[in-house]
Protein backbone atom coordinates (compact mmCIF):
# COMPACT_ATOMS: atom_id res chain seq x y z
CA UNK A 1 0.00 0.00 0.00
CA UNK A 2 2.86 2.26 0.56
CA UNK A 3 3.92 2.29 -3.09
CA UNK A 4 0.88 3.12 -4.17
CA UNK A 5 0.93 6.01 -1.95
CA UNK A 6 4.35 6.73 -3.21
CA UNK A 7 3.28 7.08 -6.26
CA UNK A 8 0.45 9.63 -5.54
CA UNK A 9 2.41 11.94 -3.91
CA UNK A 10 4.35 11.27 -7.16
CA UNK A 11 1.85 12.79 -9.17
CA UNK A 12 0.99 15.49 -6.65
CA UNK A 13 4.92 16.95 -7.21
CA UNK A 14 4.20 16.74 -11.31
CA UNK A 15 0.79 19.01 -10.39
CA UNK A 16 3.01 21.24 -8.39
CA UNK A 17 5.81 21.40 -11.07
CA UNK A 18 3.24 22.20 -13.48
CA UNK A 19 1.38 24.42 -11.36
CA UNK A 20 4.16 26.54 -11.31
CA UNK A 21 4.55 27.69 -14.44
CA UNK A 22 0.76 29.01 -14.27
CA UNK A 23 1.07 30.81 -10.72
CA UNK A 24 3.30 33.17 -13.17
CA UNK A 25 5.51 33.98 -10.50
CA UNK A 26 2.98 33.61 -7.56
CA UNK A 27 0.86 36.67 -8.98
CA UNK A 28 -1.72 34.80 -10.03
CA UNK A 29 -4.06 33.58 -6.82
CA UNK A 30 -5.65 30.44 -7.88
CA UNK A 31 -2.53 28.39 -9.46
CA UNK A 32 -0.44 29.68 -6.11
CA UNK A 33 -3.13 28.01 -4.10
CA UNK A 34 -3.59 24.82 -6.36
CA UNK A 35 0.30 24.32 -6.38
CA UNK A 36 0.66 25.01 -2.74
CA UNK A 37 -1.89 22.32 -2.00
CA UNK A 38 -0.34 20.21 -3.98
CA UNK A 39 2.85 20.62 -2.81
CA UNK A 40 1.55 20.08 0.81
CA UNK A 41 -0.76 16.64 -0.39
CA UNK A 42 3.07 15.44 -2.19
CA UNK A 43 4.95 16.09 0.63
CA UNK A 44 2.47 14.73 3.58
CA UNK A 45 1.96 11.66 0.83
CA UNK A 46 5.57 11.46 0.89
CA UNK A 47 6.14 11.02 4.99
CA UNK A 48 3.36 8.67 5.43
CA UNK A 49 4.90 6.71 2.28
CA UNK A 50 8.44 6.81 4.56
CA UNK A 51 6.89 5.48 7.28
CA UNK A 52 7.51 1.91 5.54
CA UNK A 53 10.05 2.13 2.95
CA UNK A 54 13.36 3.35 2.90
CA UNK A 55 13.99 7.26 2.54
CA UNK A 56 16.96 7.12 -0.63
CA UNK A 57 14.75 4.42 -2.49
CA UNK A 58 11.15 6.36 -1.74
CA UNK A 59 12.87 9.83 -2.62
CA UNK A 60 14.31 8.50 -5.77
CA UNK A 61 10.84 7.10 -7.12
CA UNK A 62 9.09 10.27 -5.54
CA UNK A 63 11.31 12.57 -7.70
CA UNK A 64 11.11 10.23 -10.85
CA UNK A 65 7.87 10.08 -11.13
CA UNK A 66 7.96 13.60 -10.72
CA UNK A 67 10.30 14.12 -13.28
CA UNK A 68 8.96 11.84 -16.04
CA UNK A 69 5.34 12.99 -15.77
CA UNK A 70 6.90 16.87 -15.57
CA UNK A 71 8.96 16.49 -18.54
CA UNK A 72 5.54 14.52 -20.37
CA UNK A 73 3.52 16.94 -19.65
CA UNK A 74 5.84 20.01 -20.76
CA UNK A 75 6.14 18.17 -23.93
CA UNK A 76 1.80 18.11 -24.30
CA UNK A 77 1.11 21.00 -22.32
CA UNK A 78 4.03 23.88 -23.31
CA UNK A 79 5.00 22.49 -26.94
CA UNK A 80 8.53 21.93 -25.13
CA UNK A 81 10.80 19.63 -28.00
CA UNK A 82 10.65 15.86 -28.44
CA UNK A 83 14.17 14.25 -29.22
CA UNK A 84 15.48 11.11 -28.81
CA UNK A 85 18.12 11.80 -26.35
CA UNK A 86 15.21 13.17 -23.98
CA UNK A 87 12.98 10.04 -24.72
CA UNK A 88 15.52 7.59 -23.75
CA UNK A 89 16.53 9.42 -20.87
CA UNK A 90 12.93 9.35 -19.14
CA UNK A 91 13.21 5.77 -20.10
CA UNK A 92 16.17 5.10 -17.64
CA UNK A 93 14.55 7.23 -15.28
CA UNK A 94 11.95 4.77 -15.45
CA UNK A 95 13.83 1.97 -15.76
CA UNK A 96 15.83 2.94 -12.29
CA UNK A 97 12.32 3.51 -10.53
CA UNK A 98 11.69 0.13 -11.54
CA UNK A 99 14.80 -1.47 -10.41
CA UNK A 100 14.77 0.43 -7.52
CA UNK A 101 10.63 -1.31 -6.70
CA UNK A 102 11.81 -4.81 -8.40
CA UNK A 103 14.82 -4.36 -5.00
CA UNK A 104 13.50 -3.13 -1.95
CA UNK A 105 12.19 -5.19 0.42
CA UNK A 106 8.35 -5.59 1.19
Amino acid sequence: MNWVILVVAGLFEMGWAIGLKYTDGFTRIWPTIGTVCAMIISLALLGFALKSLPVGTAYAVWVGIGAIGTAILGIALFDEPVTIARLLSLALIFTGIVGLKLTTPQ
